[in-house]
């Protein structure tokens, strides 16, 4: 290793040494030197050429030998491009390319994708739909008739996310605290919305309004009328009076020709019955609106109510379900007894005790609709009230029957056998009073609604208090908005007072002796800043002050104008004042008579 070393130095230093004594009478490299231009390595010709053939190992495959010259480097053919219609319902290849490698579809021209693409969320909460698309509306027009909501209102955004109650104090309260619940909120929300729906409005669908009852809406889920307790078909809508504006529900039953006029005064008789588990019953008349002769009633609605048959059996339940809770079963006893007993007080009888026109339009709130109806349709055919109302008792047997052995009334069939099924769930007693009610009336005295509910006393003072506690409940979550409707007409008298451009004649009304103090106290309820400038939104002082306001309490406060060169120090009580008198001034002026204008 060393002496290659020194050979290799030495050789190096005696190559240098002959380059600079070459160079030493003219510079071998300068400005005007020639471009350096390659030879052929060695001086001599090379046997490589483009046209070689390429080399193959030994042992390889004939196969992989491939063309020699310019055959490397052809590229395969490719169709000239011919732009087509793109066609959404057409099938393209793998990577969106057909078998001949052309595009399927042309990029200039691509009507057919406004027609496949999705439409924008429905948001309940903006006046302008169209405004939603941005860039993209001048390009999708609007459609021309009315859409109703694909989604209904988001009700969860109502519900808060605070802090738990252990984190405040006990004197503390939360916004939330001051208004209703909002499941509760929700609720009567969703039922609002379900009373002002509406169809939509489209030409040749239109439903017919019925005398001084408009905008029928369809309640029946199912496509062909039910003809199992009227033997007619029925339908039940939901319609507007002109009259009172209120809201009913309208049972239309089809195909019904009134011969009698006597017989739609029946109706008058249930006109008089008010109970709380009775669907109460307002008139019916008869119409040909429907291009047939057709026969409705009218009664109270209660918004989204469903019937005992979709709460317990509804069309797509999988498997079987839970057996109803036995204090669920006495609750609807102790509400029917009920109803019966006010309906055989008036001497009229139910008829309709069917699991399909009880409604539940509360939790465990059932009511008994359709009443009336029978009486006018089978009033050609007369038949005994006691004997009618003992049917009553029977129905109502069979009802209760049906929902604890979770078995249609249609199923039932011989009712031994689902009476021994109930002894193997629920107790004798609801066993011994479902015999009672279906035992036939030849084997012992006729009942009586009033025995039926003198035996059901002790469920019924259960029943009795938990109405009590929820009355008590609503009572106490009404009394958190018992103050907003008094402040809302403060917060009206200050609106109309404050800013107002002219009055009077005088366009500086509203900034001049005690408007302007109400202007001042406007910015300090409303419009506080920290000590940064940072706007100070606090509901609770908001509140406060109002309250003050409006009692007139002595409590002194600091007004400062915007500018700070006006301050005040005034009380509640002189801040009221101020505020009724120029709100009296505003409200003479507009029951002021009109001046003729002399024509």
């Amino acid at each position: 290793m060393p002496a290659s070393s020194n050979h290799s130095h030495t050789t190096f230093h005696s190559d240098l040494a002959n380059v600079y004594s070459s160079g030493g009478a003219k510079k071998s490299l300068n400005v005007e030197s020639p471009s350096f231009t390659p030879t052929q390595l060695g001086g001599k010709k090379t046997n490589f050429s483009t046209n070689a053939t390429p080399f193959t190992p030994r042992g390889a495959s004939a196969s992989l030998q491939q063309d020699t010259g310019a055959s490397l480097y052809k590229s395969a053919p490719f169709a000239d491009f011919a732009p087509q219609n793109y066609d959404l319902n057409t099938a393209t290849a793998t990577n969106g390319s057909s078998d001949n490698g052309t595009l399927s579809y042309d990029p200039f021209t691509m009507s057919s994708v406004n027609q496949a693409l999705p439409p924008a969320q429905y948001n309940p909460y903006v006046d302008d739909q169209n405004a939603l698309a941005g860039a993209g509306s001048p390009y999708y027009t609007a459609q021309n008739s009315y859409t109703a909501p694909s989604q209904p209102l988001q009700y969860h955004l109502y519900y808060p996310i605070t802090s738990g109650r252990e984190s405040l104090q006990p004197y503390q309260r939360q916004i939330y605290d001051l208004f209703l619940p909002d499941s509760l909120r929700e609720d009567l929300q969703k039922k609002s919305e379900a009373t002002r729906q509406v169809l939509p409005s489209q030409p040749g669908v239109q439903l017919p309004s019925l005398q001084h009852y408009h905008s029928l809406v369809p309640l029946d889920t199912k496509i062909r009328g039910t003809t199992s307790t009227f033997g007619l078909a029925s339908w039940v809508f939901k319609a507007t009076s002109r009259k009172n504006g209120n809201t009913f529900c309208l049972r239309r039953i089809e195909g019904f020709r009134l011969t009698n006029e006597e017989a739609i005064k029946a109706v008058n008789s249930w006109k008089k019955i008010i109970h709380p588990n009775i669907v109460t019953t307002i008139e019916a008349f008869t119409t040909r609106d429907f291009n047939d002769s057709s026969l409705v009633f009218v009664h109270s609605y209660h918004p989204l109510s469903k019937t005992l048959a979709e709460h317990h059996f509804p069309s797509n339940r999988y498997g079987r379900p839970a057996p109803v809770p036995e204090k669920v079963l006495w609750t609807y006893l102790v509400q029917l007894a009920s109803a019966i007993k006010a309906i055989h007080k008036a001497k009229l009888a139910a008829r309709c005790i069917d699991i399909s026109k009880v409604i539940l339009t509360d939790k465990n709130r059932v009511r008994l609709s359709a009443c009336s109806i029978l009486d006018v349709l089978h009033f050609e055919i007369p038949r005994r009230v006691e004997e009618l109302q003992q049917e009553d008792f029977f129905s109502l047997g069979r009802l209760v029957l049906s929902i604890a052995t979770n078995t249609p009334p249609r199923n039932l069939g011989d009712l031994r056998l689902p009476l021994e099924q109930l002894a193997r769930t629920y107790s004798p007693e609801l066993k011994e009073r479902i015999s009672w009610l279906l035992s036939p009336p030849q084997n012992m005295p006729s009942k009586t609604a009033e025995y039926l509910v003198y035996d059901l006393a002790q469920h019924v003072d259960d029943v009795m208090v938990a109405s009590s506690n929820a009355q008590d409940e609503t009572t106490a979550q009404l009394g958190r908005e018992l103050e907003n409707g008094r402040l809302v007409r403060l917060m009206s008298k200050l609106g109309s007072i404050n800013e107002r451009p002219e009055f009077d004649n005088d366009p500086n009304w509203a900034e001049t002796s005690e408007r302007y103090t109400l202007k001042l106290f406007r910015d300090y309820v409303f419009h506080q800043v920290d000590a940064q400038g940072n706007p100070v939104v606090d509901l609770g002082h908001i509140i406060s002050c109002l309250n003050k306001l409006d009692a007139g309490v002595d409590e002194r406060i600091y007004l400062t104008s915007r500018d700070h060169q006006s301050t005040f120090v005034v009380s509640y009580k002189e801040l009221k004042k101020q505020s009724q008198g120029a709100f009296n001034d505003l409200f003479k002026a507009s029951n002021k008579p009109q001046a003729s204008r002399g024509y």
